[in-house]
């Protein structure tokens, strides 16, 4: 064989690892584990992104229209807030509060309007009643008076829904191409909402409004829609005693003593001798939603012979809206009281059990008599002041152990009476008439009307019966009586209403406050 040059043989050497690389790096990666493929990042879909769009674009534009989206504007005699509100349903919703609210079918689009009447104008109302005649003219000033403002109320709510959508959008997204676009979107939505209620606008709304609250009475006092436009006369002069008599109600009103309570103020709903009377339960009902009660406590004789087939009467007290705070009156059997006890949103008070409710501490006891057929029975009130002595020593009890009762309840005023100076203040009911007494130790002392009008003995006498209940304003941080409100309805066929303010003394202008030991004697006026 013939020998290869040197030079030959120095150039093969610098080149063998090149020739042998790829296979060098072949084995070197046959050898290694795989790497795992590398993800992109996963773009969400595009149905997923408009979605979340259109989510921040309605909560954007709910809340701009919860923050600003309403107006103050008169209408006739009367100051109203008006507010667009999202809805699945439409339509027009007018509140008269205390007294209820009723709905028209006006339209259909996913916005509501909400009409609050704030308070009636003397001035102008006064001035319908100088001069009557007219009376003839004033459908058409509401009528521009509600145009106006809801044109009004169009402008506002399209800046409060750009803008909330937009502040939304910049806050969630972070750019404003994409604030802007829910801005625009939001201005969209607005503008086809206000288009479908045009398009579905239905005047004829107003000849079949729907009641609530105490207002499901209004369609028998007022009469049908189509009786009104045919007696023209007869109803121009109803409104003109109608307008009379709201009038005088807003005179006495603004002379009523200066009290407003804070959002903090508990409110007590006192009610008494309901006596089987259904009504009862939707007026209670209105009463909670209207004065945003806090607790409602009811002393006593909510049936009338306490057998087990009324049991079922009681079931709407579930739905009321508040806590129900209960003791036994005379007609009331243990029965009742059973049927109470394994009922939620219940709290029966008995033998001086104390109960804290609603940031209240109550103590009560039941009736010991039971006396459905309205008989007395021998040795009836020594039993009656035993039950108060009872309970007053139990409010002892609890103030020793450092939980002091705030309200005290029993059925019979004898009964009430035995805790003075045991308890700031004590319900009772029994005698179907309202009453507010300090008594000798200073221990104030309530007595409620018939809430049910006296149920089945309403028309016993001359004239029916009144429906009657308080709402007590309760200091959060004393647990004191602040004020109160009687409120009187209107017996069987009747369809008066009227409502009292009273300041307790010691929160009159001026007053000296009272001692907050409820064991010194002491006399002031209610």
């Amino acid at each position: 064989m013939a020998r290869v040059p040197v030079a030959v043989r120095h150039i093969l050497n610098i080149l063998n690892p090149v020739r042998r690389a790829p296979y060098a790096l072949a084995r070197r990666y046959r050898t290694r584990r795989p790497h795992p493929a590398v993800e992109l990042v996963h773009q969400p879909h595009p149905w997923a992104r408009a979605l979340g769009l259109v989510i921040v674009v309605v909560l954007g534009a709910w809340l701009g229209l919860l923050i600003v989206g309403n107006v103050r504007a008169p209408v006739g005699p009367m100051n109203t807030t008006m507010t667009l509100r999202p809805s699945l349903t439409g339509g027009t919703k007018i509140n008269v509060s205390p007294l209820g609210a009723l709905e028209l079918n006006s339209h259909h689009a996913p916005v509501r309007l909400d009409v609050n009447v704030d308070q009636l104008d003397p001035v102008r109302a006064q001035a319908l009643v100088d001069h009557p005649e007219r009376l003839s003219g004033l459908q058409d000033e509401v009528s521009r008076d509600v145009q106006h403002g809801t044109l009004d109320l169009a402008v506002r709510s399209c800046v409060a829904v750009v803008a909330g959508a937009t502040a939304l959008g910049l806050a969630v997204y972070r750019r404003p191409r994409r604030a802007l676009a829910a801005g625009g979107l939001a201005l969209t939505l607005l503008a086809a909402s206000g288009g479908t209620a045009y398009a579905t606008w239905n005047p004829e709304s107003v000849l079949e409004p729907k009641f609530s609250g105490l207002l499901s009475s209004a369609p028998s006092i007022v009469g049908n829609a189509r009786s009104i436009v045919t007696e023209f006369d007869v109803y121009q002069k109803e409104l003109a005693r109608l307008v009379t008599n709201v009038t005088k109600l807003y005179d006495v009103t603004s002379t009523l003593p200066a009290y407003t309570p804070d959002p903090t103020t508990i409110r007590v709903l006192h009610v008494s001798d309901i006596h089987l009377n259904p009504a009862s339960w939707k007026i209670i009902a209105s009463l909670v939603k209207q004065y945003k009660v806090d607790v409602i406590v009811d002393s006593g004789d909510t049936m009338d012979h306490g057998s087990a087939a009324e049991n079922g009467f009681l079931d709407p007290i579930q739905d009321l809206g508040a806590p129900y705070v209960w003791v036994r009156g005379n007609h009331d059997s243990l029965t009742t009281q059973h049927y109470l006890e394994r009922m939620k949103n219940v709290h029966v008070l008995d033998n001086g059990r104390a109960q804290t409710v609603a940031g209240l501490r109550f103590a009560g006891i039941g009736d010991p008599q039971f006396t459905p057929d309205r008989s007395n029975k021998p040795g009836g009130d020594a039993s009656e002041e035993l039950a108060g002595a009872r309970l007053a020593s139990a409010l002892r009890d609890q103030r020793t152990a450092g939980t002091p009762v705030d309200l005290a309840v029993a059925h019979e005023p004898s009964a009430a009476r035995e805790v003075d100076g045991e308890v700031p203040m004590v319900l009772a009911g029994h005698l179907h008439h309202n009453e507010m007494e300090i008594m000798k130790y200073g221990t104030r002392l309530r007595l409620e009307g018939s809430t049910g009008g006296s149920g089945l003995r309403a028309v016993e006498h001359k004239y029916p019966a009144p429906i009657e209940a308080s709402i007590l304003y309760m200091d959060r941080d004393t647990h004191r009586l602040q004020a109160w409100d009687a409120i009187k309805l209107g017996g069987l066929g009747e369809t008066t209403a009227e409502v009292s303010r009273h300041l307790a003394k010691e929160n009159q202008p001026g007053a000296t406050p009272s001692p907050t030991s409820t064991s010194t004697p002491s006399t002031p006026s209610p």
